[in-house]
């Protein structure tokens, strides 16, 4: 059988400039326009391209357990598909190629975490509280590729994209000129939606559970939310210039915006190469070198931290030998510690080569959604997760990223992860239950780890 032809893709170079911001802004009144925001790259070797695209061909849209396709610009041109996966391998087929750019047109937005949930066809406990729907993914046909490391810029577009929509495109980057906002953002202070007794009377019952052999860890989180007016655009900039994280993302459309601090890639495929970089262990940062230095070692050598992170690697190792070739999938690195502005983390990398004849969309689908968010065994965690948060998790712990046309995918853990909606923010924290967790650090971790989102929040309406 012969392989099908690729299609080649319209490669235009722009002008480069270490701050994306400018050319976010200048697109950003067209249709659900989304910036995957490597933070320039400062913090990590991980992430070094930023992505900016809007205006989609078509609009995926997840509800529970049903999924709409709409061809933009047609209300009534609507395709129904069972669930998100299905409409994703109908959306995202493997046809460019491309050496050079990491995403040539495809699939950009949200796998939210209940999405996972409907793959296990877990029964629903909590009520959903929100409008965002479980899966918000348009399919792009250019996009704007900032490649940090070779401070290249480059408009990428397919064959079928519009003449129209890359002239209007052009017009609008040749300028670069944001269209003013004299909308200011104004937030309340954040508040807890459980109560901290209550927060540990679960976290209890999760020890419980794992004494009694149901399970060996679960992420366990709770919800904030704040009011606010304004433009959250101006928010997410604010945040990114105090915590620029390699996985960051805002994605506005009109059911809300998503404001994504993430330093956790989940799963990239990049010409076969396979990597998911778990993180488990979490310290705050010193109030000077000394303390900092001090905390830092402390998780290091933290036996609970180092364990917790252990678990969640042999998890993702299984899911991950599921799509990949045999006896490739490896641990180049373990616990090697990562330093953000907030918060220190052990991150792991795991590495495989995906097997013949599978797509990148399988081996997210066999990883979703990450262990590292869920516990383990994941779906005995993911129940009890299920029986104990009061909330519906959103777009948090799901995953954010591509899947582009050229066969590359990348993906992050939806942490540090706000959703602004109808003028209020959600946001949430939360970490790993194990035998041995102090249900009182457990509390105080879920805070430390949103503790400068929330601040920045707020520091921006003063």
């Amino acid at each position: 059988m012969t392989e099908p032809q690729l299609e080649s893709i319209v490669e235009l170079p722009l002008t480069y400039s270490e701050n994306s911001e400018p050319i976010f802004s200048s697109i950003r009144d067209m249709e659900w326009p989304i910036w995957l925001d490597s933070g320039e790259s400062l913090l990590s070797s991980s992430a070094r391209y930023d992505i900016i695209s809007a205006a989609p061909s078509h609009k995926l849209i997840g509800h529970n357990k049903s999924c709409a396709v709409f061809k933009t610009g047609s209300d009534q041109d609507k395709q129904e598909y069972a669930n998100c996966w299905a409409a994703l391998d109908a959306l995202t087929p493997h046809i460019n190629h491309s050496p050079t750019h990491p995403f040539t047109g495809g699939a950009l937005g949200y796998l939210g975490y209940d999405v996972g949930r409907e793959l296990e066809t877990l029964e629903d406990q909590i009520s959903p509280d929100h409008d965002l729907p479980n899966a918000l993914m348009g399919i792009y046909q250019w996009a704007v590729i900032q490649d940090h490391e070779k401070q290249s810029c480059t408009l990428v577009h397919t064959q079928q994209c519009p003449h129209e929509t890359i002239e209007e495109v052009q017009k609008r980057l040749a300028t670069r000129t944001p269209k003013e906002t004299k909308r200011k953002f104004l937030a309340t202070d954040f508040k807890p939606l459980v109560d901290k007794q209550t927060y540990l009377e679960q976290v209890n019952r999760i020890q419980q559970y794992i004494n009694s052999g149901d399970c060996y860890q679960v992420n366990f989180s709770q919800r904030f939310e704040a009011n606010y007016k304004g433009d959250s655009f101006q928010a997410y900039l604010h945040l990114r210039s105090e915590l620029q994280s390699p996985f960051s993302c805002f994605f506005e459309t009109e059911f809300g915006a998503v404001l994504s601090l993430s330093p956790e890639r989940f799963i990239s495929c990049h010409q076969g190469k396979v990597t998911t970089q778990p993180i488990k262990g979490t310290a705050a940062r010193g109030s000077n070198e000394e303390s900092d230095r001090r905390l830092s070692e402390a998780l290091r050598n933290s036996e609970k931290d180092i364990a917790e992170n252990l678990m969640i690697v042999d998890l993702l190792r299984n899911d991950l030998s599921k799509c990949c070739e045999p006896n490739s999938v490896k641990t180049p690195k373990l616990f090697s510690l990562e330093s953000y502005p907030n918060v220190h983390h052990l991150v792991s990398t795991v590495t495989g080569e995906l097997s013949r004849g599978k797509a990148p969309l399988e081996l997210l689908k066999a990883c979703f959604p990450g262990g590292s968010i869920t516990g383990a065994p994941k779906i005995r965690a993911m129940e009890i997760i299920e029986e104990l948060e009061a909330h519906r998790r959103s777009v948090y712990c799901g995953s954010l990223g591509y899947i582009s046309f050229n066969g590359n995918m990348d993906t992050s853990i939806a942490i540090r992860t706000a959703i602004a909606e109808k003028e209020t923010i959600y946001i949430w924290g939360g970490g790993g239950i194990v035998a041995d967790s102090v249900p009182e650090e457990e509390f105080d971790e879920s805070i430390v780890k949103i503790r400068r989102i929330m601040k920045g929040f707020a520091s921006i309406s003063h």
